[in-house]
């Protein structure tokens, strides 16, 4: 059974499934998928992710925030995010973070986001979903400026190096592992997926972006993680189904505060 620790299922192709989520669900259980965290890119469509979670509550759970490439320049609702962050399905705060790839000029309103988005996790006592590009130096320092080790968090679909991710580490950030590992042109990346330590790395697809090899450039599905799984097991020279449990046990972890709380609401 594997975890994908990072999807966008509201964004998902549908078409292979004659548009019916319900279809896509019972093919994620088929491959082995036991549970998938969605991941809010934007305030507007968090009730969109909701409904899906609703549905199927032990194998969703969310996550609500803003992008740093999403509502450019806008600011964020912080009381919207503290109560979407409240609700019971959700599990951590983001994605958040900074991306200097795709943005230009004065990013100042992207790092204050990121610094609310923090503020707004340790309110919550709930772990961050950290997207960085091209933004090594400004991740890590508001990072640590903004106290966020005290809630912790995943450096997601991790495309840097192994001084980046050792950096992280070290300020409780657990590395996620997407597709990108599996790509010729990887190499930094398999570096860093072979080094992190056994109790600190997850797997996702950040479907439907970023599907794996030999699926690239196609629709990307949270069952092709298992292809990531595969890659990390070979890089780390050890079994696809101990990456799938370890990856398991790390995803609990991790987000075990608002999971255990959310499995306990859901039992009474």
């Amino acid at each position: 059974m594997l975890i994908d620790s990072h999807c966008h299922l509201d964004r998902l192709d549908l078409k292979p499934f004659e548009g019916d989520f319900d279809r896509f669900m019972a093919k994620a259980r088929e491959e082995g998928i036991s549970h998938m965290l969605c991941v809010g890119i934007n305030l507007p469509t968090f009730e969109r992710c909701a409904a899906l979670a609703a549905r199927y509550p032990e194998e969703i759970s969310l996550s609500a925030g803003e992008h740093p490439n999403d509502s450019k320049g806008q600011p964020l609702d912080v009381e919207q995010l503290l109560e979407y962050g409240r609700r019971q399905q959700v599990v951590a705060i983001g994605e958040t973070g900074l991306d200097y790839f795709r943005s230009e000029g004065d990013l100042s309103w992207q790092q204050e986001r990121f610094r609310q988005h923090i503020q707004v996790a340790k309110t919550l006592h709930k772990p961050l979903i950290v997207h960085s590009r091209a933004a090594k130096e400004d991740t890590l320092r508001i990072w640590r400026e903004e106290g966020a080790m005290d809630v912790g968090g995943v450096l997601h679909c991790f495309a840097e190096d192994w001084d980046m991710a050792r950096r992280a580490l070290d300020l409780n950030l657990y590395i996620s592992f997407s597709g990108i590992v599996t790509f010729k042109n990887a190499q930094a990346i398999q570096e860093a997926a072979r080094k992190v330590p056994e109790d600190r790395f997850l797997i996702e697809t950040d479907s439907p972006y970023l599907a794996p090899v030999p699926y690239r450039g196609k629709p990307n599905y949270p069952f092709y993680v298992r292809k990531v799984a595969e890659k990390i097991a070979e890089l780390r020279g050890t079994t696809l189904e101990r990456v799938g449990e370890t990856s398991g046990e790390n995803f609990y972890r991790l987000f075990s505060l608002a999971l255990n709380k959310k499995h306990k609401n859901s039992s009474e």
